[in-house]
C-alpha cells in the first residue's frame, strides 16, 4: 500500500492518509499509533485538548520509524490563543509529542467572539515557520468569513482548513474556496464517524449507496469513503483504536471509483452538519487549561 502525497501551498508534501486520535484514550493511543505505522501511514493528528500528544510521540518512536519520515500535526486549543501563549503552546506541544519541529501546527478552533486573539495566534504561528520551528501552518473549523479575514490581516495562506466532510456533510462551498487560496481540504471525520454518535440517525457505513459501492469493489464502506476523498484532492484522518480497522482504512490505493460512484456519493449531501457550530465554541464554555509538558 502506497499512500497518495498531496503538495501543500508552500511546497511541502503532506500524506492523503493519515490517522487520527481524536478521542482515542492515552492507554491506548501508543499502540494504535505503532499498529498504523506499521500498517504504512506516515501522517499522525493530534491535538492539544486531546490530551494524547505525549503518547503519539511514545507510539513514533516505538515503531522505530526515523521521525522526518512521519508527518506529524496538532492543533492548539483555544486556551492558548493570543500571540505569546501560542509561541508557548508549541513548546508545551513538542515537548510532549518529543520532537524539535512540527509538520503542520494548526488552530484548532476560529473563535469569532474573539476573533482578534485568533488573529495574534495566526501570527504567532507565521514566526514560528519563519524560525523553522514548524514547516507548515493551518487552520480548522473554519468558515468563509474567519478565512477571508484572515487572509485580509495575516501574511500567510494556510496550508490547510481541516473541517467536517463526509458524505452526508460535504462543505462544497468550503472545498471550492480552499481551491480558490491553494489551501487543502483536510477532512475529519471522513468515514462520518460522527453520524454514528447520534441515537437513531442514519449512518453513511449503513448507507445502502456506499454498500453498494463497495460491494461492487470488494471493499468495505468505510474504505470506499476514504478513497472518494483521495480521488476529489482531500486529506482524510480517519479515527479507528482496532489494528484490522487501521489497516483496512489505509488500504485504499489499489482500486478507483469511477465517475458515476463518485456522483453518486456527492449526491448523498445532506448539508447537516454533525459537529457544533463554530459560533458555539467558545472560551466561556470550552476553556480548559492545557498542560504543561
Amino acid at each position: 500500500m502506497t499512500n497518495t502525497m498531496i503538495t501543500l501551498n508552500n511546497g511541502i508534501e503532506i500524506p492523503a492518509v493519515g490517522l487520527g486520535v481524536f478521542q482515542t484514550p492515552p492507554d491506548v493511543t501508543t499502540t494504535a499509533v505503532e499498529e498504523a505505522l506499521r500498517a504504512g501511514y506516515r501522517l499522525i493528528d493530534t491535538a492539544a485538548a486531546y490530551g494524547n500528544e505525549a503518547q503519539v510521540g511514545q507510539g513514533i518512536r516505538n515503531s522505530g520509524i526515523p521521525r522526518e519520515e512521519v508527518f506529524i500535526e496538532t492543533k492548539i486549543w483555544i486556551s492558548d490563543y493570543g500571540y505569546d501563549a501560542t509561541l508557548h503552546a508549541f513548546e508545551k506541544s513538542a515537548a510532549k509529542l518529543g520532537v524539535d519541529y512540527i509538520d503542520l501546527f494548526i488552530l484548532h478552533q476560529p473563535l469569532p467572539s474573539e476573533f482578534a486573539l485568533t488573529l495574534d495566534s495566526y501570527r504567532a504561528l507565521e514566526k514560528l515557520q519563519a524560525d523553522g520551528k514548524i514547516r507548515a501552518i493551518g487552520v480548522s473549523n473554519f468558515m468563509p468569513e474567519h478565512l477571508e479575514q484572515l487572509l485580509a490581516e495575516t501574511t500567510i495562506v494556510p496550508a490547510v482548513n481541516q473541517i467536517e466532510v463526509h458524505p452526508y456533510f460535504q462543505q462544497k462551498d468550503m472545498h471550492a474556496l480552499h481551491t480558490k487560496h491553494g489551501i487543502l481540504t483536510q477532512a475529519w471525520s471522513p468515514i462520518g464517524g460522527i453520524t454514528t454518535y447520534v441515537p437513531d440517525a442514519k449512518s453513511t457505513l449503513d448507507d445502502p449507496t456506499i454498500r453498494s459501492i463497495a460491494e461492487t469493489h470488494g471493499k468495505s464502506p468505510a474504505q470506499v469513503m476514504v478513497r472518494w476523498h483521495v480521488q476529489q484532492g482531500r486529506s482524510a484522518i480517519p479515527k479507528s483504536t482496532k489494528a484490522h480497522r487501521i489497516t483496512e482504512n489505509f488500504n485504499v490505493f489499489d482500486f478507483e471509483l469511477t465517475t458515476e460512484e463518485l456522483a453518486a456519493i456527492d449526491a448523498l449531501d445532506t448539508g447537516v452538519r454533525g459537529g457544533p457550530p463554530v459560533e458555539a465554541i467558545t472560551r466561556e464554555a470550552f476553556d480548559f487549561t492545557i498542560p504543561e509538558a
